[in-house]
C-alpha cells in the first residue's frame, strides 16, 4: 500500500540536516543527501511495518511524504510517528528563542541552521540498539542490527534504495535464533526481554511520555543490560520529550560542552547551564553533541552578546 501525505513545519527545519543527521545504527550510513530522507520501520502499535521517501518541494513549505506500509499500518498512526522522529511535532521557533538567552547556542543555531533532534524510530528500537551496541564498535553493531532487519523485518524499495525496517517485536520473539549471527547468548537473551516488554506495552512513547522523564527512565532501567546510560538514551533519544535533562553523566556531551563553552564542566554545571535552555533543553543538549563531534571551534560571543 502506498500514498502521499503531508506533515507541516513550525519553525526553522533542514531536510537535509534530518537526513545528514548519522548516530547509531545510521552512523556512518547516510550517504549524499539527493533531497530525500528515506526511513524504513515497525509502526508504533506492534503492528506493521512503513517506508517513508520524505522531501520538501517548497523551502519553507511542509514536508511531501512517500508513504508504503504493510501488515495493516495505520497512516495516521505512521504520520505521528515520523512528526515524532523528525521532532516536527515542536515549533522550531520556540527554539530559537533558547538562542537568543545563550550565545552557544544561538551561535551553534546559527551554524547548523535547521538542526533538530532526529529520534530512533520508538523507544522499543532504541532499547534494542542499546543491547546489540553495548561494548562493540558502531559500526559491528549496525551489522548485527540489519542483519535481524532483513530476516525478520520487512523490506522497502524507497527512491532507488533497499531498506529494512527493524522487526516488529512479535517477530523478533518469533525469529530470533539463539545463534544469531553477531549477537553473544546474553544479547538474545536481552533482545527477548526488550521484545517482550514492548509487546506488554512498557515502551511505548505514549506511556513513557506521560511517565515524565524521570520516571521513564526508572521504568526503563528495570529491563536487563539496560543500565542509567543506555536507559537514558532510550528516553532521551526516542520517545519525543524536548525538555529532558536526566541526571546521567556523559563524558563526551560534557567534554564537548567544556570546549564549547571554555570552561570547566561537571553535571552540576551542565545543569545549572540548561536551565535557560527550557522548554528545550533535550534539544540545546542534542546539538552540542553534534557540533562537538563535528569539531565545532569554540564559540566567541559576538558584541551584542550573541
Amino acid at each position: 500500500m502506498s500514498e502521499h501525505v503531508e506533515l507541516p513545519v513550525r519553525g526553522p527545519f533542514s531536510l537535509r540536516a534530518a537526513a545528514e543527521f548519522g548516530f547509531g545504527p545510521r552512523a556512518g550510513g547516510a550517504g549524499t543527501f539527493d533531497g530525500a530522507m528515506r526511513l524504513a520501520f515497525p509502526v508504533d502499535g506492534g503492528r506493521g511495518y512503513a517506508g517513508a521517501v520524505v522531501r520538501r518541494p517548497r523551502p519553507d513549505g511542509p514536508l511531501a511524504v512517500e508513504l508504503h506500509s504493510t501488515g495493516g499500518a495505520a497512516p495516521d498512526t505512521v504520520g505521528r510517528q515520523l512528526a515524532r522522529i523528525l521532532s516536527l511535532d515542536y515549533d522550531g521557533e520556540e527554539f530559537i528563542r533558547v538562542g537568543e538567552r545563550d550565545a552557544v547556542i544561538g551561535a551553534l543555531q546559527r551554524a547548523h541552521p535547521g538542526q533538530r533532534p532526529v529520534l530512533f524510530h520508538s523507544p522499543y528500537e532504541a532499547a534494542a540498539w542499546s543491547i546489540i551496541s553495548a561494548r562493540r564498535p558502531a559500526r559491528q553493531a549496525a551489522v548485527a542490527r540489519g542483519a535481524l532487519a532483513e530476516r525478520l523485518g520487512a523490506g522497502f524499495e524507497l527512491a532507488g534504495r533497499a531498506l529494512h525496517g527493524f522487526p516488529q517485536p512479535g517477530d523478533l520473539l518469533a525469529g530470533l535464533a539463539d545463534d544469531a549471527p553477531g549477537l553473544t547468548a546474553e544479547k538474545v537473551a536481552r533482545l527477548r526481554g526488550v521484545a517482550q516488554a514492548a509487546v506488554r506495552g512498557e515502551l511505548d512513547a505514549d506511556r513513557l511520555q506521560a511517565l515524565g522523564p524521570e520516571e521513564a527512565l526508572e521504568a526503563v532501567k528495570r529491563l536487563k543490560g539496560l543500565g542509567a546510560f543506555y536507559a537514558s538514551l532510550v528516553v532521551v533519544r526516542a520517545t519525543g520529550f524536548a525538555d529532558a535533562l536526566l541526571p546521567v553523566a556523559e563524558p563526551k556531551l560534557l567534554g564537548h560542552a567544556a570546549r564549547l563553552y571554555g570552561t570547566e564542566m561537571t553535571l552540576a554545571r551542565f545543569a545549572e547551564l540548561a536551565e535557560v535552555w527550557r522548554p528545550f533543553r533535550t534539544w540545546a543538549t542534542v546539538l552540542i553533541r553534534l557540533a562537538g563531534d563535528r569539531g565545532d571551534p569554540p564559540v566567541t560571543p559576538a558584541p551584542d552578546g550573541r
